[in-house]
C-alpha cells in the first residue's frame, strides 16, 4: 500500500512538473499574459492552475516509473521548447499589428514619433503601440484568451509528452507564420500606403506646376490628417480582420492540427 501511494505521489509530482514547464513557458511569452503590464504573480497563478488541471491527463502519457536524471532533463527541455514554440506563435500574430503600425507611421509622417510599446517591451512607433494595445484589449474583450488556453490543451495532441518534436517542421511553420504576419501587416496598412502614394503624386504634380509653393509645408499636415481620418474609419475592420486570423491560428492547435 505504501509503495503504491508513494508511486502515485511521485508520478503526480512528475506530471505536474512537466506540465508546468510547458504551461509556464507559453504563458510567459503569449500576448496579454506575457506582457510587462501583467504582474508576475498573475502569470504564475495561471500557469499553476492550468498545470494542476492538466497534469492528471498528461500523467497517462508519461513513462513509468520516473526516468533517470538524463532522460528527465531531456523531457524538461522538450517541454520547454514546445511551450516556447506555442507562445511564440501567438506572439507572432501580435507582431503583425506592430509591423502594420510601423508601416502606417512611415506613410503618415509619424515615423519619427517613438513610444514605449508594452507588448514588446521596447520602443516602437506610436501607431504600432496603439494597435498592439488595442489587439491585447480585443483578445480579452472578445474572450479570445480562451483560445490561447485551448491551444495549450490541444498542443498535447500535436506534441505528445516524451516524443521528440520535429524541429524542422516547427522551424518551417514559424517561417511561414512570420511571412503571413508580414502579409497581414501589409494588408492592414494598405489603405494608408495607397493614400500616401496618391498624395505624393498630387504634390509632385503641384510642385511642377507652381514651384514657388512650399509643397512639404502643405503635404505633411494634410498627410497626417488624412492618415488619422483613415485610421479612425478603418480600425474596426482592421481589428476584425486580425482577430479572424488570430482565431484561425489558435483553432489549429485546439483541434490538434
Amino acid at each position: 500500500m505504501g509503495t503504491t501511494l508513494q508511486d502515485f505521489i511521485t508520478q503526480g509530482v512528475f506530471a505536474f512538473m512537466l506540465t508546468l514547464v510547458r504551461m509556464g513557458t507559453a504563458v510567459s511569452i503569449m500576448p496579454g499574459l506575457g506582457d510587462i503590464f501583467t504582474p508576475r504573480n498573475i502569470r504564475l497563478y495561471v500557469a499553476l492552475a492550468l498545470s494542476f488541471a492538466l497534469s492528471p491527463i498528461v500523467a497517462v502519457y508519461l513513462p513509468h516509473p520516473v526516468p533517470q536524471t538524463p532522460q528527465l532533463v531531456a523531457l524538461v527541455a522538450m517541454e520547454f521548447i514546445i511551450g516556447a514554440f506555442i507562445g511564440a506563435i501567438a506572439r507572432f500574430f501580435l507582431s503583425a499589428l506592430d509591423t502594420a503600425g510601423m508601416l502606417v507611421s512611415l506613410t503618415s509622417g509619424l515615423g519619427s514619433a517613438q513610444l514605449f510599446n508594452p507588448g514588446f517591451q521596447t520602443q516602437g512607433s506610436i501607431v504600432g503601440s496603439f494597435l498592439t494595445a488595442t489587439g491585447v484589449a480585443m483578445i480579452f474583450a472578445t474572450n479570445m484568451y480562451k483560445l490561447l488556453f485551448g491551444a495549450l490543451v490541444g498542443s498535447y495532441k500535436i506534441f505528445p509528452v516524451g516524443q521528440m518534436p520535429d524541429t524542422g517542421s516547427m522551424a518551417d511553420m514559424l517561417a511561414r507564420l512570420l511571412s503571413q504576419s508580414f502579409e497581414m501587416a501589409v494588408g492592414i496598412a494598405a489603405p494608408f500606403i495607397i493614400i500616401s502614394l496618391m498624395l505624393y503624386i498630387v504634390m509632385g504634380v503641384l510642385s511642377r506646376l507652381m514651384p514657388q509653393i512650399q509643397v512639404f509645408m502643405l503635404a505633411l499636415p494634410l498627410q497626417i490628417t488624412l492618415s488619422l481620418l483613415t485610421l479612425a474609419l478603418g480600425i474596426s475592420g482592421a481589428m476584425l480582420f486580425w482577430l479572424t486570423k488570430f482565431q484561425d491560428g489558435m483553432l489549429f492547435f485546439m483541434k490538434g492540427g
